[in-house]
């Protein structure tokens, strides 16, 4: 029997690639994203048979649990969660606002926190354990510039995933998160515009400020991150909980 798993933000970059990369590892799909056309653009690239799409704004805990419900209702099971939906926002100290500071805390960190506790409560009445896998960042690993509130919210799922992989244990869950570096996606393009414009320079130039680390020396493609992801998932990775494996390119060593 095909296990289940529900991957957030799921209709384009990383997200996508995450569901199409467990797609292939024989898994059942719960798509969500808040974008409806992209969800279900989604599904047609994988299949109508085996991947679903769900629509809701992770940030609302009523919408994520109706969303989840949808999922296991139209699949009969759920067995790994990637919380992976968020938002970069570009944030220089002396800009940064109240409403960007909320609507980031809201996604990046209450998306995991909503998602983590519908997967829960879903384990817990599935009558099995199950994996839960939360998106944190190079940036949550090391302060980088301009991204106060986006770093923010990285470091503290970090600290949201240590503490739920002690939380559930119990429950034979395991929590693990994925800290993907410099990724070729709309939103680490759009950061590499705002830091370069923020300092009268090019688009280049600004994705430079951050991939001139990478040991490496090229991009990270999505697929990286879903092939990490790929092993979180799985069993291999059983006897693994409360870490986070670093998808950079040696950018951030420990």
């Amino acid at each position: 029997m095909s296990k289940v798993a529900i991957v957030t933000g799921a209709g384009q970059g990383i997200g996508f690639a995450i569901a199409e990369r467990l797609h292939k590892d024989g898994f059942k799909v719960g798509i969500l994203d808040y974008n409806e056309e992209t969800a279900q653009a989604a599904v047609a690239k994988l299949s109508s048979d085996t991947a679903f799409a769900v629509v809701a704004d992770v940030s609302k805990q009523d919408q994520v649990n109706a969303a989840f419900d949808k999922v296991v209702e139209h699949f009969g099971d759920l067995h790994v969660v990637v919380n992976n939906a968020g938002v970069a926002p570009t944030t220089p100290l002396d800009t940064i606002t109240p409403e960007q500071f909320e609507r980031a805390f809201a996604i990046n960190v209450g998306g995991v926190i909503w998602g983590s506790q519908a997967a829960h409560r879903h384990f817990k009445t599935l009558g099995h354990g199950g994996k839960i896998i939360n998106a944190t960042s190079q940036a949550g690993c090391v302060g980088n510039p301009n991204l106060t509130v986006y770093g923010g919210t990285k470091f503290a799922v970090r600290g949201i995933t240590q503490t739920l992989a002690k939380d559930l244990a119990q429950d034979n869950i395991t929590v693990n998160a994925y800290a993907p570096g410099i990724v070729k996606t709309p939103m680490m393009y759009d950061i590499a515009h705002k830091v370069g414009k923020n300092a009268g320079k090019d688009d280049e130039w600004g994705m430079q400020t951050f991939a001139k680390d990478i040991t490496l020396k090229r991009l990270s493609e999505p697929e990286d991150v879903a092939n990490a992801v790929s092993f979180l998932a799985g069993a291999d990775s059983n006897y693994i909980t409360g870490q986070t494996i670093v998808v950079d390119g040696g950018m951030v060593f420990h």
